[in-house]
């Protein structure tokens, strides 16, 4: 087949068309498709389920791509044809890192499978701070950006703190359900770039002690279980078979490291390749920047979550860095590279020694990460339990779940 025509999102249609959202992490994108509507787009965040979105990837996409692929692009395709939108008056976004997995091809494989699909005419817009493509519609200016920013910061603090408190809540139901009324009322105030950096600190206290105003009962004492993996797997309930609400009904607390975390390897690796190459540039220099602002706030974050104990926060990204320099190269950063071992043991000193990970079968920089280095962390510390879940096309939930259960089990003894 041909190379599929680009179609470019033009300045008209930022009026006329509503820009479909391919969910990955439910809360974070709520913040960002909230930021874009306060920019002047029209969004819709995809929230679909079912096994229709697997088989309408099957048929459009070779079954060779990736899991994640196969997900992202059967999900929009599969919205255009139900009947709720009209496909002339939409746009697809991608988010990418312009790293060297098939991750940069997705918009190449997405806009292939709508010209099969008949809607080769819907723009597929690329997100990426690497600037893969330009749309003349599509320009976020510094304050959108920095909505996003905040709206990342504040959806990771939500996340860690409702899967600290839902394990033991009394009345089910209620930490999601402040998430929910918080990440409404954050987003609208992030929107305000000067206010959401004045009142940050504030948001941040509001954001725990409202989490620690939940009725809780600790009587029984949960299995603590970490997560992680490839970004989509570990984060998307649409990719993961719902993992952490699985986990929880089973008996567990789960800890599922922020994306922070993944912007910080981001930020890290190019700064490690420019002192591995000597290639210093202006970009260099500003990723340098942008390091050090993210470390900060982070350790900002640490110290509202930590503050009196009720709660436990991520640990700091030096110390990650530092803890897995002794088990694989910094050079290692295709796709979550390092970090997925790091985080690995980020959890392990953090009491946490039950560890799923979670991977789309055939993700080659994971399978090297991720099964490759189980066994010298492993070999390091014995009481280490770590199960590697694939997740594909053709791997059945019940075997998944199973295998989930036996981990558990490990634990328990």
């Amino acid at each position: 087949m041909d190379k599929p025509a680009f179609i470019p999102f033009t300045k008209e249609m930022k009026s006329t068309h509503t820009v479909l959202i391919p969910n990955m992490l439910p809360m974070h994108f709520r913040f960002l498709a909230s930021a874009m509507e306060r920019a002047g787009f029209h969004t819709s965040l995809l929230e679909t389920k079912g096994p229709q979105i697997i088989e309408t990837g099957l048929k459009y996409v070779h079954n060779d791509a990736c899991y994640p692929a196969l997900l992202v692009i059967g999900q929009c395709i599969n919205a255009l044809q139900s009947g709720s939108y009209d496909p002339h008056k939409c746009a697809i976004i991608y988010f990418q890192t312009g790293g060297g997995c098939r991750a940069s091809n997705y918009i190449s494989l997405m806009r292939k499978a709508l010209e099969r699909a008949g809607f080769g005419y819907v723009p597929v817009i690329s997100f990426s701070f690497l600037a893969l493509e330009q749309h003349p519609g599509f320009r976020l200016d510094l304050k959108t950006l920095l909505s996003m920013a905040y709206g990342i910061i504040y959806a990771d603090v939500i996340m860690s703190l409702v899967n600290q408190v839902a394990p033991y809540e009394t009345e089910k139901g209620a930490a999601e359900a402040l998430a929910r009324s918080l990440t409404e009322r954050l987003s609208v105030e992030a929107s305000d770039s000067v206010r959401v950096r004045r009142n940050f600190r504030e948001n941040l206290r509001d954001i725990v002690d409202s989490f620690k105003a939940i009725p809780v009962s600790r009587e029984k004492e949960r299995v603590q279980v970490g997560v992680v993996g490839e970004i989509y797997i570990k984060y998307s309930p649409l990719g993961n078979n719902d993992l952490v609400h699985f986990l929880v009904n089973e008996g567990a607390e789960v800890t599922v490291p922020g994306l922070m975390d993944f912007l910080l390897f981001y930020l890290c690796h190019h700064l490690v390749e420019s002192d591995m190459y000597g290639r210093g540039t202006a970009r260099t220099a500003l990723f340098r920047i942008g390091y050090r602002v993210c470390l900060n706030i982070q350790r900002k974050v640490i110290e509202a979550l930590e503050k009196d104990g009720t709660f436990r926060g991520p640990a700091p990204f030096l110390h990650t860095v530092e803890r897995i320099k002794p088990f694989i190269s910094l050079g290692c950063k295709m796709g979550e590279g390092w970090l997925l071992p790091a985080e690995m043991l980020e959890l392990y000193d953090r009491g946490i020694h039950n560890i799923v990970c979670a991977q789309p079968f055939g993700c080659l920089p994971n399978h090297i990460c991720g099964k490759g280095m189980m066994k010298p962390l492993k070999d390091a510390y014995p009481d280490m339990n770590i199960v590697a879940i694939d997740y594909d096309p053709g791997a059945t939930r019940v075997n998944q779940e199973n295998r989930l259960k036996l981990m558990l089990a490990n634990a328990a003894q």
